[in-house]
């Protein structure tokens, strides 16, 4: 779905210097899946921090400061953002309620809000 929405986003997902020539190229790369895994780690370390995201903040800034190094804008967060939605609704059906698309956008939101603070803090050029 990612690709799907913003497929400007493919040139990101390097490996090794290797240009994918097609989503499906990437979907199926064992460095993209590792990748996706490690998404998920993040989300379920939030899911699972709930109550205290603060505790997060230090990971979550060096995770964004590291996405700005390799080119990721902030805008593809909402991207990322979108495709995560589609996905709970898709695996969830009907139990994919408002209040749980809710609940789901607004752990997103903070999450992305934490990675971009750690924009806000690399030195400004001049």
């Amino acid at each position: 779905r990612l690709f799907e929405l913003d497929p400007d986003l493919l040139p990101l997902f390097q490996y090794n210097c290797k240009q994918f020539a097609s989503p499906q190229e990437c979907l199926s790369a064992p460095e993209f899946l590792d990748h996706i895994r490690k998404v998920m780690l993040v989300i379920d370390a939030a899911v699972s921090h709930l109550e205290n995201l603060s505790c997060l903040e230090e990971y979550l800034c060096n995770l964004g400061k590291k996405h700005h190094t390799v080119g990721v804008k902030v805008e593809s967060f909402s991207t990322v953002g979108e495709s995560l939605l589609y996905m709970l609704e898709n695996c969830l059906g009907t139990a994919f309620s408002p209040d749980v698309r809710e609940a789901w956008s607004k752990l997103y939101g903070a999450v992305v809000r934490a990675m971009c603070r750690g924009w806000q803090s690399l030195p400004q050029p001049d």
